[in-house]
């Protein structure tokens, strides 16, 4: 059955009426792969004399060791946000007469052959010969430092599948493992407790442990078993649709009808955020990005003022707006026809989306607020790049969206999700970041930081004042091009 299931994926993909495209992004993600696998392999044939200059007279297994557990987490965390899970594939099956059992399976073993499997062993495998070729370990320890690296590995590719598979529910559901991760780093960088150290010296005792050795090999073990009780449970079509219906029944969400001739259109959002998991997983993704600045600001190597911090400032406040507006209106792409064959105001559906999007850049600010104890500059910044987005970016995704052409599915992951991307979303960084960076770089270096933070300010107010000529232009651009949009969202990819 499982080989069956394998031809049906493969059929599945050379018949898909994106088949082009698919198989272009498959081409243009097999490059970077390729490029990854060289520059890991790289890496691993380098660690062993590495480790030598960065610690003169250190045994470099030891030091090795005492990194596994910082380098596993980062493995999980990458994963978590880059890496899907196929549990969607199967969903079409879930109607035919076929064993649950069977296709849980085949959903966990297909996640094995992923090249995020393959990464860490192109640094290992090669350090491992490295140290038994040099002498200072033998054939059998390196063996079962080996083994237990591959073990480690498959216990972080269970382990993002079963995470995966509780933030479909809600991220209140991850928040106990997120809350255990932050204890653990707070312990180590406190001093109070250095797990890292504690882990490694863990791998060193394998070899001479074989109940410990035993232990670790059970667990990628444990972790499978745990993932297919988990599905077994969840493993039905109509799980999703009661989700949905109480998710439904708790949004009534009548307090937006006080924003009068917006509320409909604002109800409305608020709602397909509230019901679907790829706009739901936006918000919450925009609140754990709130803490970007901490990789900038806690670096001097970006100096005071650095122009990476308008790119910080922007995404910071601007994380909803740039997830949520970029792919506007193709979120309404499943009923967008019937939208519009309403006797709606064209100008009230985009001004919702504007204030929608103004509302969160605002939101967002405020909770950026302790970056102050950073600076008082960082705050006047951050504040400045606000403005930027409701002034300039807000109307720039707008004006985007009028070339969106097509569909969502409301449904699947936002992860690795290209689903509704076209050029536009790629030709939009330029005015998003790279403009703001520029101004911040060039009035500084002519004037001085505060002017470059005042002219970023002024260009936002400047286009907040002008929100209304903006949007009758706009309204006028998607009237203009509505039967192209209409066109291309009926067409669905398989």
């Amino acid at each position: 059955m499982i080989k069956d299931l394998i031809r049906l994926q493969w059929k599945s993909f050379f018949r898909s009426a994106s088949f082009g495209k698919d198989l272009a992004l498959r081409l243009i993600m097999g490059f970077v792969a390729a490029y990854f696998t060289v520059s890991f392999l790289f890496l691993g044939i380098v660690l062993y004399p590495l480790v030598g200059e960065l610690f003169p007279g250190q045994d470099r297994l030891s030091v090795v060791n005492g990194m596994v557990l910082q380098v596993m987490g980062a493995d999980l965390l990458v994963r978590f946000f880059l890496r899907t899970v196929p549990t969607v594939s199967v969903k079409p099956m879930l109607i035919l007469p076929l064993k649950r059992q069977k296709l849980i399976h085949y959903v966990l073993l297909k996640s094995l052959f992923s090249v995020f499997n393959l990464f860490p062993l192109l640094i290992a495998l090669p350090f491992s010969v490295y140290v038994v070729v040099k002498g200072h370990y033998g054939l059998h320890t390196m063996m079962i430092w080996s083994g237990s690296i591959v073990a480690l590995v498959l216990a972080v590719n269970y382990a993002d599948f079963f995470l995966k598979q509780r933030f479909s529910s809600g991220i209140a559901a991850i928040l106990p493992y997120v809350a255990l991760a932050l204890g653990i780093v707070v312990l180590e960088y406190t001093g109070v407790f250095d797990a890292g150290k504690a882990f490694g010296r863990f791998l060193r005792s394998l070899p001479a442990t074989p109940v410990f050795l035993a232990g670790l090999f059970l667990l990628p073990v444990l972790l499978y078993l745990l993932n297919y009780h988990m599905l077994r449970k969840t493993f039905y079509l109509d799980r999703s649709i009661g989700f949905r219906e109480a998710g439904g029944s708790m949004a009534d969400m009548g307090w937006v009808r006080r924003f009068g001739d917006m509320a409909p259109f604002l109800q409305l959002d608020l709602k397909l955020i509230w019901r679907n998991k790829r706009p739901r997983t936006t918000v919450w993704l925009s609140l754990i990005f709130l803490a970007y600045g901490l990789v900038f600001y806690t670096n001097p190597a970006f100096g005071s003022m650095s122009a990476w911090y308008v790119f910080v400032g922007v995404f910071t406040s601007g994380a909803f707006m740039i997830n949520f507006g970029q792919f506007v209106p193709s979120w309404d792409s499943p009923y967008y026809s019937v939208i519009m064959a309403q006797p709606v105001s064209l100008y009230r559906y985009l001004f919702s989306k504007y204030l929608l999007m103004t509302f969160s850049v605002v939101v967002l600010c405020l909770l950026s607020l302790p970056y102050g104890y950073f600076g008082r500059d960082i705050v006047l910044l951050n504040i400045a790049c606000a403005f930027y987005n409701i002034g300039v970016n807000i109307p720039v995704l707008l004006f985007a969206g009028a070339y969106n052409k097509k569909r969502i599915d409301l449904d699947k992951s936002v992860f690795m999700n290209y689903q509704g991307a076209g050029a536009a979303q790629f030709i939009l960084i330029l005015p998003l970041i790279v403009i703001p960076v520029l101004l911040l770089w060039l009035f500084t270096a002519l004037v001085s930081s505060e002017v470059a933070v005042y002219v970023i300010a002024s260009l936002g107010l400047a286009g907040i004042m002008a929100r209304k000529v903006i949007l009758k232009y706009l309204v006028r651009l998607y009237v203009g091009r509505k039967y192209i949009a209409l066109d291309g969202f009926r067409e669905k990819e398989s």
